[in-house]
């Protein structure tokens, strides 16, 4: 599959790391050349500097021929230009858009647009985590898309590791730390794990 990516910041950088690792044929469009140092040192994908909105640099970066499009700035208002341009003139058949704003997200979702809120996944994920029992799977969804959570109590063996030490199976992915009832997002941070802190995995 060829997946266009827009933005090569966190989100946008792991997407792309993982999409072609997995085999997919993609190209990451970012104004900022500095940015595609984020990129895993073998990313074998393409990538191409300018402004997402500009049909040219879209068309450089091969959104004609693309199967998907994941905008993922940290703009709100890029990413649903971006998301309508690949709608409305390139008649891209798969569209994603991460949205902050719940509103804006909900008009969206109206127009076709996948939208992807990491306000409402954050939210929902908390809740799982706390409401659910005996580290049992749960699923929530979020438009057209079904995330899977699952929690495990720090192994005594881990307490004071760091959570990249962690081994992970498959798409499996660390989602956050319940420490104490609070939700601890995992960006990366190297917080030593404690006794008694739940892991939040997240697999699609």
């Amino acid at each position: 599959m060829n997946i266009l990516i827009i933005g090569c910041g966190l989100v946008g950088s792991a997407l792309a790391g993982e999409f072609d690792k997995i085999g997919h044929d993609v190209s990451v469009v970012e104004r900022n050349d500095d940015a595609f140092d984020r990129l895993p040192a073998d990313f074998g994908g393409f990538t191409t500097t300018g402004v997402a909105i500009d049909q040219e640099v879209l068309k450089r970066a091969g959104i004609t021929t693309c199967d998907a499009l994941y905008a993922v700035t940290d703009d709100d208002d890029m990413n649903i230009m971006v998301s309508q341009l690949a709608k409305q003139v390139f008649n891209i058949p798969k569209i994603y858009a991460r949205v902050n704003n719940i509103a804006k997200g909900e008009v969206f979702e109206k127009l076709g647009i996948n939208v992807i809120c990491p306000v409402k996944l954050t939210v929902s994920a908390a809740r799982a985590a706390i409401e659910e029992d005996d580290g049992a799977g749960k699923e929530l969804n979020f438009g057209s898309h079904t995330v899977h959570f699952s929690t495990l109590e720090v192994p005594d063996e881990l307490v004071g590791s760091k959570p990249d030490e962690i081994e992970l199976e498959g798409s499996e992915v660390l989602f956050g730390i319940l420490r104490e009832s609070m939700l601890i997002l995992y960006r990366g941070q190297q917080t030593p794990l404690e006794a008694g802190d739940k892991l939040i995995f997240a697999n699609k």
